[in-house]
């Protein structure tokens, strides 16, 4: 049995190691030999947070019969969809294509020539044994027809690819998708449609910034409601901070218990921003612990981050569910005593009936309790959960969602004054590119200080980008600015699709895949699109570059029809869009000292739809808004620009702070 997975930079890959399942890695050598035997490819994408994708490794890839059906009439491939989004990509909108659904664990089967014929998502052991009988018989009695079938899927598939008709996003459609979005809210619950329910953090960041443009107080009612609703619901760990993947009911209940960097990263900043736009004490809290969580369960050892928190907890090499999260009453009172116990019951909604599974309760937090009773009893809570079984870590670093997370570790760290989440979002910058950048381009991940072999693909270069603009504007430092160019000029050379405007989601010199794949769909990350023009908006506000922001609006234009059509799948995008329609609004301060500091913050704490801030000493190298900036009367002062009109420099918070109410 070949060996092939122990040495992947995927612990999802690595979990499969000593499957009976002779397991190969994606890649030139897999085909090469099912092309030898002239055997179709078995094709399973899932990752390590994925609750079924355990079970049906226990199920299936564990057991010896099932291990000899797969080794005996196919190549086996593993690929971990969070390292490979691009393989995952083709083979799900195959999927799709021929199921009506998608998911994971994927299970497809595809010729030596990578082409899919027949996908599927979890099978049951029985069935799926039945499912590899009809495939090795139809390859071997129906050969012609399948390569067929097969060809024919991928043709389909290449046609979704091409660009989307371009539609500007003006005020009109502007204001047209959030009504869109307004249709499909929870006026009850809170958050969009029904269940399962997802945090919807670009919608949210969206429905923020058209707020602070427009002053349209209902989108901001929309995320006041989704976010509180949130916040006290199971779906947020009352005890730890973060919020879990989604909520299996329309009431934020009962969540998905694994906990994603992406969803955690995005969060933060959408709970900073909404304690920017309003004060909320509740918004400020959940920034607060939701960074604490980031900073205490997902850092690695390198200073990066980890990419979740699993769905699952082992115990007796059984997965279960929810294990280290649900109470029973009895369990409080164990932990805090009958008095305190009871009380917390009741303040954590915990009831004898239980809201989760074998009359356990996940927690919430439908009111606030005494603060002093509270930060005790959640502290000891806390701390006797950390006693229980904990979920695995999937520990490999990421570049998009590290980006992502820079970026909201650098801006809520710069609003809440928490100099220490700006120092993490610092030094993750610094791993980033240090390991991830090999021979000038980037990686998509690592492990343990080690870059693995896939190469980054669009997301990872525009979140990116987004998280070392967020530092520059966080630090003053010009070493950010200048790296986030770099990386958004090799994307602009090796994504853009010169037919629309948009981009790819692999580089022109990547690994050919049967199709060149292309989403502009935002889902729970930024799609590629998105998170390329959202950083090009940004990087041309503070630079001044009329061919960035050119590079911008063509994208957000690309991705206009699905804005149109469906803006709660182009939340990133729409956001985008509301910062070229809102500006550039650029804010320079130069000085030091208290009256720069109070400068910097107003501008900084004035809720805007995309508006730079940078602060530092005047003519500041490689600085361009401090360039020509300079000190009146020898103090402080803020220059306000509007589409690169700048007003006069003011000097008082109050100045400032009526000009940017304009």
């Amino acid at each position: 049995m070949a060996d092939r997975l122990r040495t992947a930079t995927s612990p999802y890959l690595r979990q499969h190691a000593d499957n009976p399942v002779d397991w190969w890695q994606w890649g030139d050598d897999a085909f090469a030999e099912a092309r030898r035997r002239d055997v179709p490819v078995l094709l399973s994408v899932g990752y390590a947070a994925c609750h079924w994708c355990h079970v049906m490794a226990h199920e299936s890839f564990e057991d010896d019969e099932v291990a000899q059906v797969i080794n005996d009439a196919f190549v086996p491939i593993k690929v971990d969809r969070e390292e490979r989004p691009d393989v995952d990509s083709v083979y799900m909108a195959a999927t799709q294509a021929m199921t009506g659904q998608g998911g994971w664990p994927m299970t497809a089967f595809l010729t030596p020539d990578g082409e899919a014929f027949h996908c599927g998502t979890y099978f049951p052991r029985e069935h799926f044994l039945g499912v590899l009988g009809a495939v090795r018989d139809a390859w071997a009695d129906g050969r012609d027809a399948v390569v067929q079938h097969g060809a024919a899927v991928t043709a389909a598939i290449a046609r979704t690819t091409g660009p989307l008709p371009g539609a500007p996003l003006d005020d009109a459609a502007l204001a047209g998708a959030v009504s869109a979005v307004a249709r499909d809210a929870d006026r009850v619950h809170g958050g969009f449609g029904g269940a399962p329910k997802f945090p919807p953090s670009m919608t949210l960041k969206h429905l923020l910034r058209h707020h602070a443009r427009t002053g349209d107080d209902a989108a901001l009612a929309l995320v006041e409601r989704t976010c509180e609703a949130m916040a006290r619901g199971g779906i947020y760990d009352q005890l730890a901070g973060g919020f879990a993947r989604y909520s299996v009911d329309a009431r934020w209940v009962v969540p998905h218990f694994e906990k994603m960097l992406y969803d955690n990263a995005q969060l933060l900043r959408v709970y900073a921003h909404l304690w920017r736009a309003t004060g909320s004490p509740l918004a400020e809290r959940v920034a607060r612990e939701t960074a604490e969580f980031l900073l205490r369960d997902l850092r690695t050892a390198e200073g990066g981050f980890a990419s979740a928190l699993d769905a699952d907890t082992v115990v007796d090499g059984h997965s279960v569910e929810g294990l280290t999260y649900a109470w029973t009453p009895a369990q409080l009172r164990d932990v805090l005593g009958d008095d305190d116990g009871a009380r917390a019951a009741e303040v954590l909604a915990v009831t004898q009936a239980g809201t989760f599974e074998g009359g356990t309760s996940t927690l919430q937090l439908p009111e606030d309790p005494d603060p002093a009773w509270w930060a005790d009893v959640r502290a000891r809570l806390h701390a006797a959960r950390e006693q229980r079984p904990q979920p695995a870590r999937d520990d490999k670093v990421v570049t998009a969602w590290n980006g992502l997370a820079v970026a909201a570790l650098a801006d809520a760290g710069v609003l809440l004054e928490q100099d220490a989440w700006v120092r993490a979002a610092r030094e993750c910058a610094e791993l980033l590119l240090d390991r991830h950048v090999v021979d000038g381009r980037l990686r998509r991940a690592s492990r343990d200080g080690v870059v693995g072999a896939p190469a980054a693909v669009a997301a990872d270069h525009g979140d990116l980008a987004e998280g070392l603009l967020a530092l520059h504007q966080a630090t003053g430092e010009a070493s950010w600015l200048t790296t986030a160019g770099e990386v958004l000029d090799v994307a602009l050379d090796h994504f853009s699709d010169p037919r629309g405007g948009g981009f790819f989601d692999v580089a022109d010199d990547a690994e050919r895949l049967v199709v060149r794949p292309r989403d502009p769909s935002d889902g729970p990350e930024p799609s590629g699109q998105s998170a390329l023009a959202a950083a090009l908006v940004s990087y041309a506000a503070l630079t001044g570059s009329a061919r960035h922001r050119a590079a911008a609006e063509a994208a957000v234009e690309a991705s206009g029809a699905l804005a149109r059509q469906a803006p709660r799948f182009a939340g990133w995008a729409l956001a985008a869009a509301e910062a070229l329609a809102a500006g550039p609004l650029q804010v320079a301060v130069v000085g030091s000292g208290a009256g720069a500091a109070d400068l910097a913050r107003t501008a900084r704490r004035t809720a805007t739809a995309g508006t730079v801030v940078v602060h530092g000493p005047p003519d500041a190298e490689g600085v361009p808004l401090l360039a020509d900036r300079p000190l009146v009367d020898g103090g402080p002062a803020a220059y306000v620009c509007r589409g690169f009109v700048c007003d006069r420099p003011m000097t008082t918070t109050a100045e400032l702070t009526a000009a940017l109410a304009r």
